[in-house]
């Protein structure tokens, strides 16, 4: 079964991307790796990334055995490197395909998107400072797609048409 990991800071639209892909796909699970570990207050120790890791690949080996589930989108902001080889180890244990894409976009891009969804109470300004500054080490990280101006169906385009097979004609 196919996974579909959208990394990225806070607000760069993994939630949005990853749900418009979902909502496209019939037999697709959305998973947002937050919801596995949903503590309040919010704690983002080791042990408890630990569990949502844990959480994560539970959750993914049960849809593979779900007649109905033919795709998983997981979105999560995972700047651990030990968080990232735990998940990549635990999808290669259960003999996923997975296709691994990181969200940017320019500061301009993060603030305006940012500003514009106010239904999320991470939405403050503290949190957006964070965001901005960890923005540097996801642009560095692999696979990174640069989403700046563009609207969410191309985003989604662009990693669909990045998972599939060779020799398919690019957009």
């Amino acid at each position: 079964m196919k996974v579909i990991i959208l990394n990225g800071p806070m607000g760069v639209g993994k939630t949005t991307v990853g749900k418009y892909i979902a909502d496209r796909n019939p037999g697709t699970a959305f998973i947002d790796g937050d919801w596995c570990m949903d503590i309040h207050p919010f704690v983002g120790s080791r042990e408890t990334k630990a569990m949502a890791v844990d959480n994560i690949l539970h959750m993914i080996g049960n849809y593979q055995k779900c007649s109905v589930c033919s795709m998983i989108v997981l979105v999560w902001l995972m700047d651990d490197e030990w968080v990232i080889q735990r998940i990549t180890e635990g999808l290669a244990a259960l003999r996923a395909e997975v296709q691994s894409v990181t969200l940017a976009c320019s500061s301009e891009d993060l603030i305006m998107r940012w500003n514009q969804d106010r239904s999320c109470e991470w939405r403050t300004d503290h949190w957006l400072n964070v965001s901005l500054k960890s923005l540097p080490g996801f642009v560095s990280m692999d696979n990174v797609i640069d989403t700046s101006g563009l609207p969410v169906n191309r985003v989604a385009e662009i990693i669909l048409q990045q998972g599939e097979p060779a020799g398919r004609e690019e957009l």
